[in-house]
């Protein structure tokens, strides 16, 4: 009965890990939105950006930002695609595991979205 649960374990932690692999990873991500300079618009906290149309990213859901990144990489030509030239060029280096990992950082960030008032 106690191996029964030592293997339970194990495998509950190893979905768990496997599961934040798949989450992606802060670290990585802080190097991969570095590496593509998204501070140069978006403000070095991520939540000033140079300009007020665009986006506060800091604080932002994950999943939102993977969605609008990958749709800035089909751009207008794809099923629920976005136009913008500046991100559709940023967003086509990334690849999928760039883009989890950019989204976990920007999601791990302390921001001043408003979910409602």
């Amino acid at each position: 009965m106690k191996n029964m649960f030592k293997i339970a374990v194990l495998v509950l932690a190893s979905a768990i890990a496997q599961g934040a692999q798949a989450a992606g990873d802060i670290e990585a991500g802080k190097v991969a939105a570095q590496k593509s300079n998204c501070f140069t618009c978006h403000g070095q906290d991520y939540n000033t950006p140079i300009d007020p149309s665009y986006p506060k990213l800091a604080g932002q859901h994950k999943d939102y930002l993977e969605n609008a990144m990958i749709a800035y990489q089909r751009g207008t030509s794809g099923l629920s695609g976005r136009g913008n030239a500046i991100m559709a060029g940023q967003a086509k280096q990334l690849s999928k595991k760039d883009i989890q990992n950019i989204a976990a950082y920007l999601h791990s960030l302390p921001g001043t979205l408003v979910v409602r008032k």
